[in-house]
């Protein structure tokens, strides 16, 4: 008898497969849904996000500058001669009058004697010419002299008294002179600049110190000719210092009549109280004339979004995020800091930079600061074999 292979039909074949199906189903566990992605929950870090604050907002055209003292006197020898002595160092406090340096007299001094003389022989010969003239007058008076002796007699006593005049100037200049070679302080201040030391031969001009006035600086700066219409004299300016942990604030005194004509900018003057000593001149600026200043809800430019028709930010409120319009008010381009005048309030968390990407309605957590999560992570403890979960027999 012969036996003969047939293949399983093709029914056959798919209903003992659909069973097979079957039972590994019954066996094991079906696959995973879809996540919802609102219910997911992202981690961001303390540096995506911002408080909505109420504070003080300035707005107006931003300046860069240097201080300079508003009092500065710079010291130059008005006699030459060699200086024999100097009384003051940079950075010394001096008053007003403090000698701060010698120059020889020798030459000085015998000029002033020498006219001193000259002025007393001067006045000889001006009394006696006086006298001469009050003489003729009297006889011509009496008809003893002509009247053109007496003419004689007013001559000579103007040339005398002009001869005393000149004797008088040229003591004055010799005096002053010898005045200046003591190089005195012009006002109560510092020295900043010693120029000169002892055995320098100096000439008329030559630089030898340079005195400020500590108590009162200025500012020297310049703001762009398209905000000119900010600028008056008068308005505050606020700025920081190079050295200074502190904002300080001035007053316009000065802006310039004319625009640079390479830079297009106006150079302006703000003066500065610096009665405490805080500030030294030369340092650097920066800061604005405060052309508006009012309080407002405030958070960082990074926080809005204007690329739609209406200005938007993204709040983190009840763990969720949301999508929120706000109406803008001033800008504060030192601070890079809006107004927001409506949409937030004083406390709300914003999200900043890519953190605003975050989808509506996704739950966020912050996580804690980088000491913090530094400080976590090193007391985690590192799965072993030993500590691996057991494995699902299903």
């Amino acid at each position: 008898m012969t036996t003969s292979l047939r293949r399983p039909a093709p029914l056959a074949l798919f209903a003992a497969t659909a069973v097979s199906l079957a039972s590994l189903a019954a066996c094991g566990k079906k696959p995973d849904a879809p996540a919802d992605p609102a219910a997911a929950t992202q981690t961001i870090g303390p540096d995506n996000i911002a408080i909505a604050t109420s504070d003080t907002l300035s707005s107006g055209p931003s300046i860069s500058g240097t201080l300079a003292a508003d009092r500065e006197a710079r010291l130059r020898a008005e006699v030459g001669g060699a200086v024999l002595q100097t009384f003051a160092e940079a950075g010394q406090r001096v008053s007003e009058g403090t000698v701060l340096a010698r120059i020889d007299d020798a030459s000085v001094r015998d000029a002033a004697i020498s006219a001193r003389s000259a002025v007393t022989q001067a006045t000889v010969a001006a009394q006696q010419a006086e006298r001469e003239l009050q003489r003729a007058r009297s006889l011509a008076a009496a008809g003893a002299i002509a009247e053109r002796d007496v003419e004689g007699a007013e001559r000579a006593n103007l040339s005398a008294q002009a001869g005393l005049a000149d004797a008088k100037a040229r003591l004055s200049s010799a005096e002053k002179n010898l005045r200046n070679t003591q190089v005195r302080a012009p006002f109560a201040g510092i020295v900043a600049e010693r120029a000169v030391s002892p055995g320098d031969i100096v000439s008329p001009g030559s630089a030898m110190f340079t005195v400020i006035d500590p108590r009162s600086l200025r500012v020297e700066a310049s703001v762009p000719a398209s905000a000119l219409a900010d600028v008056r004299v008068g308005a505050p300016v606020t700025f920081t210092v190079n050295g200074a942990d502190r904002t300080l604030e001035g007053r316009v005194t000065r802006v310039a009549p004319m625009v640079n004509a390479q830079t297009k900018q106006v150079a302006i003057q703000a003066s500065v109280p610096n009665n405490a000593g805080v500030l030294v001149a030369g340092l650097f600026v920066e800061g604005r004339v405060a052309s508006e200043k009012r309080v407002g809800v405030l958070v960082p430019e990074q926080a809005v979004d204007q690329t739609g028709i209406s200005a938007t930010v993204m709040r983190l409120k009840g763990g969720k995020v949301e999508k929120v319009t706000v109406l803008l008010g001033l800008r504060d381009e030192v601070a890079e800091r809006y107004e927001v005048t409506s949409g937030l309030a004083s406390g709300d968390t914003v999200l900043l930079g890519a953190a605003r990407g975050i989808s509506v309605g996704v739950a966020v957590t912050v996580s804690a600061p980088t000491d913090a999560a530094a400080s976590a992570t090193s007391k985690t403890v590192t799965p072993t074999a030993d500590s691996q979960p057991p494995i699902s027999k299903n």
